[in-house]
């Protein structure tokens, strides 16, 4: 299958081409220089001249909750034009199989329960992230109309927070399980003698190791058209922020002491997301948290030796 992989320089989509390379696929994994997604004309002279049998859209402006307070308006605009132009292209050149990638955070604030697929629209969304959440609210109803008009193969997949290899571990851009992995190994490495955590650290917090999403999604790609129109993909299981302190400052031996900034936002309470649906169909990650903290701290620490992130 040929297989257009956006955002292919990210996390997640850097594991979708190494597994979509292990089972054959053709790809392309188009550069933000070889495909501006914000470029509309563009975006659609590339998928009529590499006419792609599927895309999994992972592309996007992406950030923690400072980089969102900071500038909303980039995140929900820049994301729609994002979405509108790559998402119109393939109706247009009649993509078969899609796969756009939504986010928890399109669920409502402070859901008391595990957020299941037909909980969206139902409620606020979570302030600190609203512009984003909205954004990723219109791509996954563009994908859900197509698939209802046209009768294409395209789905949408709601993940928890991912981590993992080549994840954003800058403090700008990083999700609170980077942020806590950076920061723990710098104060490590400077005989720091504490690490400040924003908020309470009560916040919990659903988190999927990315290797196990991308396998998942590329074994899925032969078989969209059993899926349903939107599904959770997760763990099913949360911590809270200080819980994820806890394991990384563990994993590293750092013994200094962990002070909560209490001026800081703690977040929306909790992110866990039902995932009951998506184990019907398959789903069953086996990297536990444990086991993927490690990896991402042993692949960050030799990336800092090397320079190559």
């Amino acid at each position: 299958m040929k297989l257009l992989i956006t955002g292919a320089s990210g996390m997640l989509g850097r594991s979708l081409v190494n597994y979509a390379q292990l089972v054959g696929h053709e790809i392309c994994s188009p550069t933000r220089n070889e495909l501006d997604l914000s470029n509309r004309d563009a975006t659609l002279l590339y998928l009529k001249k590499h006419q792609p049998e599927a895309i999994i859209h992972t592309a996007a402006r992406v950030g923690g909750i400072s980089a969102n307070i900071q500038n909303p308006l980039a995140f929900l605009t820049e994301n729609i034009q994002i979405d509108s132009n790559l998402l119109m292209a393939a109706r247009n050149t009649k993509v078969s199989n899609l796969i756009y990638i939504g986010s928890s955070c399109m669920y409502p604030k402070n859901l008391s329960h595990p957020m299941k697929e037909n909980e969206i629209l139902t409620g606020e969304l979570e302030p600190t992230n609203e512009a984003y959440a909205l954004a990723k609210i219109v791509g996954s109803k563009i994908a859900q109309l197509t698939y209802e008009m046209d009768s294409l193969n395209w789905r949408t997949v709601v993940l928890s927070n991912l981590y993992g290899p080549h994840d954003h571990f800058e403090a700008d851009r990083s999700h609170v399980l980077a942020a806590i992995i950076a920061k723990t190994f710098a104060a490590k490495t400077s005989q720091a003698k504490s690490i400040e955590m924003w908020g309470d650290g009560t916040a919990r917090r659903e988190f999927t190791f990315v290797e196990d999403v991308a396998n998942f999604l590329i074994q899925s790609l032969s078989n969209l058209k059993v899926l349903p129109s939107i599904m959770n993909l997760g763990t099913g299981v949360d911590f809270s922020v200080r819980d994820y302190y806890t394991l990384v400052m563990s994993e590293l031996d750092f013994k200094g002491e962990l002070i909560a900034d209490l001026s800081k936002p703690t977040g929306m309470r909790q992110k866990l997301m039902d995932i009951s649906l998506a184990r019907t169909y398959g789903w069953k990650p086996t990297t536990d948290i444990h086991a993927g903290i490690k990896k991402t701290i042993n692949w960050y620490g030799e990336s800092l030796n090397t320079g190559n992130r």
